[in-house]
C-alpha cells in the first residue's frame, strides 16, 4: 500500500480524501494555492505545499508544481478528486514518465471516454444504446444539415470534448443550425481548446440517470444502483438521489450491465460513471463517461456502505475488488443537495465573502461533505460550492423530510447561499411526487417562495 499520497485538489473533496487516507493509515501531502492559506486541507494534511498564486493555471492546474510537490515530499501517488486535473490524460502520461501512480483510470481509457464523439463509437461497438446523432465529429455545416435532417429536430450541438453544460446549443430547426454550431464551437474553443462538435437527437424531457461503477486491474467490474441527476439548471446539477423513482430491478440490471460493458470496451479501471438519458418509455442510452469520482458519490456510499475512496485506492494499488455484484445491496433512499455561496435571486451570482456564524446540522442519517468554517473566507477564484448535505431515510418520504429538517438548521451567515432554493425545491409538490426531468428547474422560478 501506498505510504503517501499527494492530494492535487481542494475544498471538501480534498479533504473527503484525506479521511479515507488516514483511516488506512497513510500519510498525506495537500497542495495549496496563496488564496487558500488558511484552508482547511492545507491545515490537517500531514504535510501542504504551496503551489502558487490564486489563479487555477498557475496552482491547481499547474502540473509541474504538483509533480514537484510529489518530488519534494515523497508521494509516490497522487489522488485528484474532481475537477482540475481530474480528467487530465496528459497529466496522468506525466505522473506515469515520473513513476507516480494516478489514482484513477489510464490515460488511453480517458482518452477513449473524455472525446464524446469517440465515446459514442467505442458504445455502440459495446452494444451500449445511444442517442441517435452522427458518427462522430460533424466536419462541415453540410454534414451538420444532413444528419440533423434524417434523426429530426430538436437536435443537441455538443462540444467533443465538452463538459459542465459548456459548449452546447439546442437547434429547434434548418435556420437556426449554422448560428447555433458557431456558437457552440466558440464556447468549446474557449473552455476546452478545442472546437470540435457532433450532433444528437435532442430527447424530449428525458431523466438523467447515472450508474457508479467500480474496475479492477483484474477485469473484474461491479455497478453500484444509479444515481438521478434530473435535478438541474442549465446543465449544472444541483440536487442528486437514489433510486430514482423511475427505476425498475429489471431497469437497474440493463443499465448496470450496460454501464459494465461500457467499462470494459475501453480497458477502464478504478472509480467511474456512466450516464445515460432515460425517456419516458424507460428507454435509456449512453450520454458520456465521467473518468474520475464525482461529486455526489456519497449518495452511492449512503446506500451500500461501501467507501468510494476508499475502493479507488485500494484499485491503484493493484488490489482485487473484495466483493461481487451479487454482494452490492441498495438499503433505503439517499439525497444529496449542493450548497453553494451564490444568490438564487440574483441570477445564482456568486456570493464569496467571509463566513460569520455557522452552524452545520446533523443526527440521524445526516452527512455533511464540506471545508468551511466560522471566520472562513471564501474566495472568489473557486467554485461556488461549499458544502454538500447527504441524507438517508427508510424510503424516498423519509429522506425528504430528513433534508428538509437539516437544511433548516443550516445557519450561515456573512454570505449568500441557496439553502432556501433547495428547501423550495424539496417542498415542491411535483419534485415530491417525482414528476421531474432535466429541464424541470429551468421550467420552473424557485427563488421567491
Amino acid at each position: 500500500m501506498f505510504s503517501k499520497i499527494l492530494i492535487a485538489n481542494r475544498g471538501e473533496i480534498a479533504l473527503r480524501i484525506i479521511r479515507a487516507c488516514r483511516e488506512m493509515g497513510i500519510k498525506t501531502v495537500a497542495v495549496y494555492s496563496t488564496a487558500d492559506k488558511t484552508a482547511l486541507h492545507a491545515q490537517i494534511a500531514d504535510e501542504a505545499v504551496c503551489i502558487g498564486p490564486p489563479a487555477t493555471a498557475d496552482s491547481y492546474i499547474n502540473t509541474k508544481a504538483i509533480i514537484a510537490a510529489c518530488e519534494i515530499t515523497g508521494a509516490k501517488a497522487i489522488h485528484p478528486g474532481f475537477g482540475f486535473l481530474s480528467e487530465n490524460s496528459g497529466f496522468v502520461r506525466l505522473c506515469d514518465k515520473c513513476g507516480i501512480k494516478w489514482i484513477g483510470p489510464t490515460a488511453a481509457a480517458m482518452d477513449a471516454m473524455g472525446d464524446k464523439a469517440n465515446a459514442k463509437k467505442t458504445m455502440i461497438e459495446a452494444n451500449v444504446p445511444v442517442v441517435p446523432g452522427s458518427d462522430g465529429v460533424v466536419e462541415s455545416l453540410e454534414d451538420a444539415k444532413a444528419v440533423s435532417a434524417e434523426i429530426g429536430y430538436p437536435v443537441m450541438v455538443k462540444a467533443s470534448a465538452g463538459g459542465g453544460g459548456r459548449g452546447i446549443r439546442l437547434v429547434e430547426s434548418e435556420d437556426e443550425l449554422e448560428e447555433k454550431i458557431f456558437a457552440a464551437k466558440q464556447e468549446a474553443k474557449q473552455f476546452f481548446g478545442n472546437d470540435d462538435v457532433y450532433i444528437e437527437k435532442f430527447i424530449v424531457n428525458p431523466r438523467h440517470i447515472e450508474i457508479q461503477l467500480l474496475a479492477d486491474e483484474h477485469g473484474n467490474a461491479v455497478y453500484l444502483g444509479e444515481r438521478d441527476c434530473s435535478c438541474q439548471r442549465r446543465n449544472q446539477k444541483v440536487l442528486e438521489e437514489s433510486p430514482s423513482v423511475v427505476m425498475t430491478p429489471e431497469l437497474r440490471k440493463k443499465m448496470g450491465e450496460a454501464a459494465v460493458r461500457a467499462a470494459k470496451a475501453c480497458g477502464y479501471t478504478n472509480a467511474g460513471t456512466v450516464e445515460f438519458l432515460v425517456d419516458k418509455d424507460r428507454n435509456f442510452y449512453f450520454m458520456e463517461m465521467n473518468t474520475r469520482i464525482q461529486v455526489e458519490h456519497p449518495v452511492t456510499e449512503m446506500l451500500t456502505g461501501i467507501d468510494l475512496i476508499k475502493e479507488q485506492i485500494k484499485i491503484a494499488d493493484g488490489q482485487p475488488l473484495d466483493f461481487a455484484q451479487e454482494d452490492v445491496k441498495i438499503d433505503g433512499h439517499a439525497i444529496e443537495c449542493r450548497i453553494n455561496a451564490e444568490d438564487p435571486a440574483k441570477g445564482f451570482r456568486p456570493c464569496p465573502g467571509r463566513i460569520e456564524s455557522l452552524h452545520m446540522p446533523g443526527g440521524f442519517g445526516v452527512r455533511i461533505d464540506t471545508a468551511v468554517y466560522q471566520g472562513y473566507e471564501i474566495s472568489p477564484y473557486y467554485d461556488s460550492m461549499i458544502a454538500k448535505v447527504i441524507v438517508k431515510g427508510k424510503d424516498r418520504a423519509e429522506a425528504i423530510q430528513k433534508m428538509k429538517v437539516a437544511l433548516g438548521e443550516f445557519l450561515i451567515e456573512g454570505i449568500t447561499t441557496n439553502v432556501d432554493f433547495q428547501l423550495n425545491l424539496l417542498k415542491d409538490s411535483d419534485f415530491e411526487k417525482g414528476d421531474f426531468d432535466i429541464g424541470f428547474l429551468n421550467r420552473k422560478d424557485l427563488t421567491k417562495k
